[in-house]
C-alpha cells in the first residue's frame, strides 16, 4: 500500500514556481512531522523544509524566503510552494512523514529547473 503520494513536479524555467503536494494515507495516522527532502544528481539527500503537527517550520538556508511548507492536518497533506526556482533546485523531491518513530517516504517527484 502506497502511504505517501506526491504530485506536482515537472519542468520549469529559472525564476518560475512549482507547488508540490503529498497526501498521507490514513493507515499511518496523523504524522507528528512532515517534511520535504531532495536529492540532486551526485549529491546526498538533504532536508528542504519541515513542519510539525503544530505548524512550526524550519528550512534549508538556501530555500528560505523562496519556499513555503504548509500542511492540512484534517486532510493529512503537506505542500511545498517553491518560488524563484533556480537551477540548483533541480532534484528529486521526496515527501517524508514521521509518526512516533515510524518513518515513511514517498516515491519521489522530479523537479527540473532549466531554460
Amino acid at each position: 500500500q502506497v502511504q505517501l503520494v506526491e504530485s506536482g513536479g515537472g519542468l520549469v524555467q529559472p525564476g518560475g514556481s512549482l507547488r508540490l503536494s503529498c497526501t498521507a494515507s490514513r493507515s499511518i495516522g496523523r504524522p507528528n512531522d512532515m517534511a520535504w527532502y531532495r536529492r540532486a544528481p551526485g549529491k546526498q539527500r538533504e532536508l528542504v523544509a519541515r513542519i510539525t503537527r503544530g505548524g512550526s517550520t524550519n528550512y534549508l538556508d538556501s530555500v528560505k524566503e523562496r519556499f513555503t511548507i504548509s500542511r492540512d492536518n484534517t486532510k493529512n497533506t503537506v505542500s511545498l510552494q517553491m518560488n524563484s526556482l533556480q537551477s540548483e533546485d533541480t532534484a528529486v523531491y521526496y515527501c517524508y512523514a514521521n509518526n512516533y518513530g515510524l518513518t515513511y517516504w514517498g516515491q519521489g517527484t522530479q523537479v527540473t529547473v532549466s531554460s
